[in-house]
């Protein structure tokens, strides 16, 4: 059951995902390529999820989970607002930025023994340096990115603004209570992603 609630929380995050990159293919508006591109980050850390959940975790799992929820997800949505707000100089440093949450997460050492179900938690298998302090800035400060922007654009688009920071709170509440299980957290997407992509729509 948990590896099938983590599927479809996948394949949800998926399909929203293509129909953020559709209206993005018509209107090449570039915070929509970002907002897809963190949806589609968020689908892939959901099918780590279900992968984890149905075979139980290992280090290409955990790897795979660690570099599309933990590095990229966060700081894609954080660029997505940035642009929004007229920032274009958030496109290069997107594009830096993942190519540096790539080779952290290839790179990374992992340690100690994965158990057979949970959610392994960052501190028992990576050091702090990279790994864990990249993740802690990149995830901080596109937050602060989405919070900011929320709070500067509230008066043209209060709904949207609300539903996009009601999705990075259920993610954030979700991660933070990965400890309960696989199910739990997939529910915790499930619900973020449609927030989210209802958020990014409102917006536009």
């Amino acid at each position: 059951m948990e590896a099938l609630l983590a599927f479809a929380a996948a394949l949800l995050a998926l399909r929203l995902a293509g129909r953020i990159f559709t209206r993005w293919r018509a209107r090449r508006a570039p915070e929509l390529a970002a907002w897809g591109a963190s949806l589609a980050a968020y689908a892939l850390a959901s099918a780590a999820l279900a992968w984890g959940a149905a075979h139980g975790w290992d280090g290409r799992a955990f790897r795979l989970y660690y570099l599309f929820g933990g590095l990229l997800t966060a700081p894609l949505l954080g660029v997505g607002s940035l642009l929004i707000w007229g920032r274009r100089w958030a496109t290069p440093l997107a594009l830096a930025y993942a190519g540096l949450a790539v080779g952290v997460a290839v790179a990374m050492p992992l340690h100690g023994a994965f158990a057979t179900s949970g959610i392994p938690a960052a501190q028992d298998h990576l050091a702090f340096v990279p790994a864990r302090l990249v993740a802690v800035l990149a995830n901080s400060l596109g937050t602060l990115a989405v919070v900011w922007v929320a709070v500067a654009t509230f008066r043209r688009r209060p709904l949207g603004n609300i539903l996009i920071v009601a999705g990075v709170g259920v993610a954030a509440l979700g991660s933070a209570l990965a400890g309960l299980g696989e199910a739990e957290t997939a529910a915790f997407v499930a619900a973020a992603v449609l927030l989210l992509y209802v958020g990014f729509v409102t917006r536009r």
